[in-house]
């Protein structure tokens, strides 16, 4: 009888920790439960991180735009980053896909003008420009010095023109004005040697010392 007693005490003494120890797991859970969503969390972004994904979301405001773009040398001086150290006329001389503009510039004599001029923008027609052009007229043109001269020098305007500063009136060194259509990477000028509309296929190229915007076709000033 004495040795049931003390079995039943041992029983109801065991379970009574059990529930005990039970009781004390679940308090322990619920204690860590409550602490992790916070240690969770995720940390404050710092400021370098903010910086960095910043920088990452700005788009590269100073580069060259436009399908045509494809055709410049992706090396060499004829490349966009070539051209950045060499006066204008020097850089399109080293450019394949201004080779005729390079020519007709030559033959009006003003390679040092152009190089020596201090921040200009010029509408270099791209060779398609100047092939668009029938072959007759082209040859009374650069056979004509002072046609060509006016011709080119219609090219060209004073000042660095950005993109979002391009579109507009501007006067040209031709000593007339030249009217630019459009925005973001899509520009047109409607006064061209074939009647057909000039448009920008590669721009924001960079020289030493002027910003070029290649067309596909020729301007042609008001008396050419």
């Amino acid at each position: 009888m004495k040795s049931t007693l003390t079995r039943g005490i041992l029983l109801a003494s065991a379970s009574t920790l059990a529930v005990t120890m039970s009781a004390c797991s679940s308090d322990s859970g619920a204690s860590e439960s409550s602490v992790s969503p916070d240690s969770s969390s995720a940390a404050p972004t710092t400021e370098a991180e903010e910086s960095a994904e910043s920088t990452t979301a700005e788009p590269a405001g100073n580069e060259p735009f436009g399908a045509g773009c494809t055709a410049v040398p992706a090396d060499g001086e004829g490349s966009f980053t070539g051209m950045t150290d060499d006066p204008v006329a020097t850089a399109a001389s080293n450019n394949p896909v201004l080779s005729t503009l390079v020519q007709a510039v030559t033959q009006a004599n003003l390679v040092d003008a152009l190089n020596s001029a201090q921040d200009i923008t010029v509408i270099a027609p791209a060779n398609p420009a100047f092939e668009a052009v029938p072959a007759d007229q082209l040859q009374a043109v650069l056979a004509d010095q002072a046609q060509l001269t006016a011709i080119l020098t219609h090219h060209v305007i004073e000042g660095r023109l950005s993109p979002d500063q391009l579109a507009g009136t501007h006067t040209t060194l031709n000593g007339d004005e030249v009217t630019i259509e459009g925005s973001g990477e899509a520009f047109t000028m409607a006064q061209t040697v074939t009647g057909t509309p000039a448009s920008v296929i590669c721009g924001n190229v960079q020289t030493a010392n002027a910003t070029v915007y290649i067309v596909d076709q020729v301007l042609a000033p008001a008396a050419a």
